[in-house]
This record gives C-alpha cells, structure tokens and sequence, in this order.
C-alpha cells in the first residue's frame, strides 16, 4: 500500500518527532526535493495502477497498454485508453491536503520541487511551480508526426464517437502524453528530476513504494532520504526517517512545524 489509508494516521508522539526531525532538516538543510506517488493521489479518489485494489489486478491488462501495441493496433489501443481513462480519470477529483502542504513547503522555500510518477495533473493543479512528472500527463495527447500537444478530452471525445485511431491535422496518430509501458522516460524531464534530486540534501519520499525504476533510484541521490509511506520500501533500512503515516495529515502538520520555527 501506498501513503494513504486508515492505519497510522500522522498523529502519535513518535510521528510528531519524526516530523519535527523533518522539519529542522528541511529549515536548516541545504536544498530538499519531494518525490511523489500514488499514495499521494488515491487520497483524492484516484484509483491506483498497482496497489491494493489496483487496477492492473482487478481490471485491465498491462499488456494492452504497452507502445508495441500503440503502434501495431493504434485504433484498438484507443479503444481500451478510452475505458483506462474512465475508469481511471472519470470522477471530479481535486488536489487534497498532501498537495496543498507540497505548494506551501515550496512557497516557504523549504523544497526546491517535486518530482512525481503520478499522471493526473493534481500537483499542478493544485499551483506546484517547480514539478517533473515523470510518467506524463493523462490531461494532454501529443501527435506521433509533429510533436504538437493539445487537451486531452476532446480527443477522448473524438474517440467515443468512433474516430479510432485519433488523428491530427498533420495526419499524424495521437498518443496520450504519458509514458506506455516499452518506453523510456523522456531524457530532458528525468535530467531534471535528476538534478533537483542530485542538487537537494534531503530527498523526501511521499506515498511510494520506491520500487518502479528509474523513479525510485532518485530517493538514493540525496545526503539524506525521508519516506512518508504506510508499508516498508526498499529504501527503508537506508532512510534517516522512514515514516508511517497518512500522507494527508502528516504533510499538513510538516507544515505547521516550518512555520513554528524561530
């Protein structure tokens, strides 16, 4: 499980001392860095890919998914992006409390970023000026031919009327703006998300399990790593706090110790 949930709840003594040690790291350190997943977003209702009731267990196959069958059967792809997409962005999902602490944590100048494997657009969403998202954006489709982008629901609109595969003006086949799996990382976003890792004394981890590459590997950069997650990671022994706690309230209350400091 990710960093959300109804266990440790972000509230006892050992988890206010944790995150007061956090946060005179944060305050008195030299650069911070936040890396993010799904424990992030499933608190505001999205569903998971891998987690407990993830949806690659319960209803879709990953191997549709995969660029190789983008590229051999684009209209088929599209077809199941389009029940991926319901299934995953249909409901009014908003920014929730872990995304707002994140905003005001780089508004303090106590982080430097926030790099993310989630693609839901919430970090942005919810004002993050310095964000890489590493997986892409589900929000944007981006043209095959071109390299144009443009708002993702008009296409998905496009293809529920049976326009499959979408097409842009250039002729091109439209992809979704994130990354399938059989592909790379974009090179210039994971340099980004590389540096900011590379440039921060403490890299903060929030609700992942730091165990999909080469996302995970970027807890390991910094002088020192925080993980904020319910299950044990395998960064845990390595971690100079290794928090479980609900990402939603321990975030917030990280906060209120920044702003408690002289």
């Amino acid at each position: 499980m990710d960093g959300t949930g109804s266990e440790p709840d972000g509230g006892d003594a050992e988890t206010e001392t944790a995150l007061r040690t956090v946060a005179d790291a944060l305050v008195e350190g030299h650069g911070a860095m936040v890396l993010t997943g799904a424990g992030v977003s499933t608190a505001s209702g999205v569903p998971s890919f891998r987690g407990e009731g993830g949806i690659w267990r319960t209803e879709f196959d990953p191997n549709d998914f995969h660029h190789s069958r983008f590229l051999r059967d684009p209209a088929g792809f599209w077809a199941d992006r389009l029940r991926l997409q319901e299934a995953m962005f249909g409901g009014e999902y908003e920014p929730n409390a872990a995304h707002h602490a994140l905003v005001a944590l780089e508004e303090r100048g106590v982080i430097d970023g926030v790099v993310t494997q989630n693609t839901d657009g919430l970090h942005r969403a919810a004002g993050q000026e310095t964000l890489a998202e590493l997986h892409g954006n589900a929000a944007r489709v981006a043209c095959q031919s071109c390299g144009g982008t443009r708002p993702a629901e008009p296409i998905f609109d496009r293809v529920r009327d049976g326009d499959r595969p979408p097409r842009c003006d250039c002729g091109g086949v439209y992809k979704p703006d994130v990354v399938l799996f059989g592909e790379q990382l974009d090179p210039d976003t994971l340099a980004r998300a590389e540096e900011l890792a590379m440039g921060s004394e403490t890299v903060l981890a929030v609700g992942t399990s730091l165990q999909v590459e080469p996302a995970a590997s970027l807890a390991g950069l910094g002088e020192r790593l925080v993980v904020v997650n319910f299950d044990e990671t395998p960064y845990t022994d390595r971690a100079a706090v290794d928090l479980r706690a609900d990402v939603t309230r321990a975030l917030p209350r990280l906060v209120d110790l920044v702003d408690d400091r002289p």
